[in-house]
């Protein structure tokens, strides 16, 4: 379906205005010039707002996180080739509506909503988290217990009305809030009522007085974003939105629980609650690479949403575009993630070949085709292969982080939704393994399973017993992760060869590009593959005698040794990848500090608190001694 709102109009003055803008003083310039453009044209910001997108109207979505002006005005340059007809602005420009009230941030949100609509796209919409920090309220709203806000007091809804409106009024362009009502600042669910007497009164609650006034008063649209951390954290959830007043307010959730794993299930509650859902992809791979490395999979992306699309309540899609900075999918190899969607939801009969064909093609030319596509098939495996430990993701968002990252072992663990809980590895290793009994309780460190990880989020599995706080670490499982890395490194030297066997097929600037980013692979593969050896073959062997096995003292060596030499590569590679949230240099600064612990300091004693067992243990490069 084709995007039929029509264009502005009057002239695309956004880009011109911050064009013009930048080149003479900053952005601070650019409402002015705006404003004196659409003035010139006969134009006021009122008469020109586009409507909201009405019920039924299906909904094509990205979103923008980074507050890089350049990189998000390309976006929305490309959006229209997408029928792009919602556009979120988010995380490091309006995470929470309150920060409209900064200069450059509201200057930014502006600039990106004028571009989006002068490029129709009809719907743009700002972020907003329930509530803010608790000193953001007055004191006298914070009487209950402990400080907490008394809920009960009307004067309090009053007031939080009202600093809505001021804030909406600093916004007049938009056509809509993407509302989080969980995993906020101050939680409404532990402010004090005595009236509501559950979480899912108080979310309710909370989002009702949200939707008097965005829905109510100015006839926008309310999306309530949810996700959850746990079983019990979906019951508040659910329970809540039966309370929801206003039959307008929409819903979008996650594709996964909680956080956007390769590994998790798709979410089980998206699409199936009475209330128009919008899907929202993480095809920017917040853990899974960022786009900075491959991320390539279409098949992937059909995988999920094909399901999705089968559940009653689905009114379309929203995707993230970047992990900030200057991560942006556009014009890079992952965008072929947001062709995907954009396909399978126009057409179900669209299958994988046909979108590698479509993409590879349109970017790299047809005879390119057979290698570029060969390079980009490898890449779903190359990450859950590298990033990933044996089925459970073990990448601090992508960066370079075994330990002492502690929701590797907990919170991001695919088996939290899955039952029975059992993962399934290919990757050389071939067989299934338990997720608590088997894999988190022996790659685990010692200190998260007895309390340093987020335990209480999995009360079933410390009441089974399966998780000791031992160290459990031995050669079965050290050979089971290096065989998986190896894996992962063959696969991204496999990429890499097929991208040089499309150099002659390649425009100059096409063949460096993929170069330098299949590259990117597979140092981090053979980084993280290195790393592994070091870190998981110390732990072994720093069991002590009966565990340092000539495997366990050669890999643990190689592992340091080699780790240096990958840190050194990554250091001087003379073409760095973009950076965002993962900046691709810093994993190196990882790796020499597991050599300053393993190889020279000794490992520290305690970590968030407990014992690790490896206090001031060292391994001997030279002789595998202490």
């Amino acid at each position: 379906m084709k995007n039929t709102f029509p264009r502005s109009p009057f002239p695309p003055v956004a880009t011109v205005c911050v064009r013009v803008a930048r080149a003479s003083g900053g952005i601070p310039l650019f409402l002015g010039l705006l404003a004196a453009a659409l003035l010139s044209a006969g134009v006021h910001a009122e008469d020109a707002r586009p409507a909201p997108l009405t019920d039924g109207e299906p909904v094509r979505g990205w979103m923008i996180l980074s507050d890089s002006l350049p990189d998000g005005l390309r976006v929305i340059e490309r959006a229209p080739a997408y029928d792009i007809n919602h556009l979120q602005i988010s995380h490091h420009v309006i995470h929470d509506l309150r920060h409209i009230r900064d200069d450059d941030k509201r200057e930014i949100a502006h600039a990106l909503t004028e571009a989006a609509h002068e490029a129709g796209i009809q719907e743009v919409v700002l972020w907003d988290r329930v509530l803010y920090y608790m000193g953001y309220y007055p004191d006298r709203f914070r009487t209950g217990p402990n400080g907490t806000i008394d809920l009960d007091n009307p004067e309090f809804w009053e007031w939080f009305k009202d600093d809505y409106r001021e804030m909406l009024d600093l916004a007049p362009d938009i056509q809509g809030i993407i509302l989080t009502f969980i995993e906020t600042g101050a939680r409404v669910e532990r402010q004090h009522s005595e009236v509501m007497l559950t979480n899912e009164e108080k979310l309710a609650a909370a989002v009702n007085a949200v939707a008097d006034v965005v829905i109510g008063e100015r006839g926008l649209n309310l999306y309530a974003r949810t996700f959850s951390y746990d079983d019990a954290e979906y019951e508040n959830i659910v329970g809540a939105v039966d309370l929801f007043e206003r039959p307008e307010i929409r819903l979008m959730m996650k594709e996964t629980p909680h956080d956007f794993f390769l590994t998790h299930p798709n979410d089980r509650f998206a699409g199936t609650i009475a209330r128009s859902t919008l899907m929202e992809f993480d095809a920017a791979g917040e853990f899974n690479g960022q786009g900075i490395i491959a991320n390539t999979w279409p098949q992937y992306m059909l995988g999920r949403w094909s399901e999705f699309l089968e559940r009653d309540h689905i009114i379309g899609y929203v995707a993230r575009t970047d992990r900030y900075g200057t991560t942006r999918m556009i014009d890079r190899p992952s965008e072929i993630n947001l062709l995907a969607l954009k396909r399978y939801f126009e057409d179900r009969t669209v299958d994988v070949d046909t979108i590698y064909r479509e993409f590879i093609a349109e970017h790299y030319g047809e005879e390119a085709y057979p290698h570029v596509r060969a390079a980009f098939e490898n890449a779903f495996d190359i990450v859950s292969s590298t990033m990933y430990t044996l089925g459970t993701n073990v990448a601090d968002h992508s960066k370079l982080n075994y330990d002492p990252y502690p929701s590797s072992y907990a919170r991001h663990v695919s088996g939290k939704w899955i039952d029975p809980p059992v993962a399934k590895v290919g990757h050389g290793v071939g067989r299934e393994f338990h997720y608590w009994k088997e894999v988190i309780e022996h790659i685990a460190p010692r200190w998260a399973k007895a309390g340093g990880a987020q335990l209480w989020e999995i009360p079933r599995v410390v009441e089974a017993g399966w998780l000791t706080p031992e160290e459990k670490m031995n050669e079965e499982y050290l050979r089971y992760i290096l065989t998986q890395k190896d894996y992962g490194v063959r696969l991204a030297r496999e990429s890499l060869a097929h991208i040089r066997d499309a150099e002659p097929y390649l425009s100059k600037t096409d063949f460096d590009l993929l170069y330098h980013h299949f590259n990117h692979t597979l140092l981090t593969a053979r980084l993280y593959r290195k790393s592994a050896a070091a870190y998981w073959g110390f732990r072994v062997w720093a069991r002590g005698d009966e565990h340092r096995s000539d495997y366990v003292i050669r890999e643990t060596r190689d592992g340091l040794l080699g780790m240096r030499e990958v840190a050194r590569e990554i250091r001087a590679y003379p073409v760095k990848p973009p950076a965002g949230q993962w900046n691709w240099i810093e994993d190196a600064d990882m790796a020499d500090q597991y050599w300053q612990w393993i190889a020279e300091e000794g490992w520290p004693e305690r970590t968030r608190g407990y014992d690790t067992g490896l206090g001031g243990v060292t391994f001997s490069v030279e002789s595998g001694q202490e």
